[in-house]
């Protein structure tokens, strides 16, 4: 007979073998500024203020593609309310680490958001220009309100005056990859948020 404590060791193994890979820092990361648990943390504190605050609302987050998938989902899961969901997507990076100044709108949302309270979900500001290009953007929607929430907000950068209702926290001018951001497609998996090296 195989032992309880052997028993929980063989079966456990393989997940504390992940855990532990996929906290180790990436070859192309300087640093680690927040880890999963600092994330998670944060959300669950966003989810009680955005709770309070839309109590007997009917609340609409629309999340901007393609990076805050892990964060929309997380923040759903951190609500505690009623809540529909929608996504658009904008670009403006491309392959650089460096905003092109030009956002397109590739997805629109495909809820009728006409009358609702509409929360607008993003990733990070930077320069301010795809969540302003989104605002507008969504206007035309003619929500009954229109708010915005960020996990980064990276103040430096801003071109354009737009400023978060709702942030996870503030960064220096880096640029930062993972839990959802990415460079060139890649990096999105990874479960914290960390400083990617320059000379990638």
């Amino acid at each position: 007979m195989i032992s309880h404590a052997l028993y929980l060791d063989v079966f456990e193994q393989p997940a504390k073998c992940y855990k532990e890979k996929h906290m180790q820092l990436h070859a192309d990361v300087e640093e680690i500024l927040f880890t999963a648990d600092q994330i998670k943390g944060r959300i669950q504190e966003l989810g009680r203020m955005i709770s309070s605050d839309y109590r007997e609302k009917t609340l609409v987050l629309v999340g901007i593609l393609n990076g805050v998938k892990p964060f929309l989902n997380d923040l759903l899961g951190a609500l505690d309310l009623p809540v529909s969901h929608d996504l658009i997507e904008l670009s403006s990076y491309g392959r650089s680490t460096v905003s092109s100044g030009t956002v397109h709108v590739l997805k629109d949302v495909a809820l009728d958001i006409s009358g609702k309270d509409v929360l607008l979900v993003e990733d990070i500001v930077d320069t301010g220009l795809t969540l302003h290009t989104a605002i507008e953007h969504l206007r035309f929607h003619k929500p009954g309100s229109l708010k915005t929430c960020t996990l980064l907000d990276k103040q430096t950068r801003r071109s354009v005056p737009v400023t978060p209702d709702y942030y996870g926290f503030t960064i220096p001018d880096l640029f930062v990859v993972g839990y959802g951001l990415d460079y060139a497609g890649k990096y999105r998996e990874l479960p914290y948020i960390g400083v990617l090296k320059m000379n990638k």
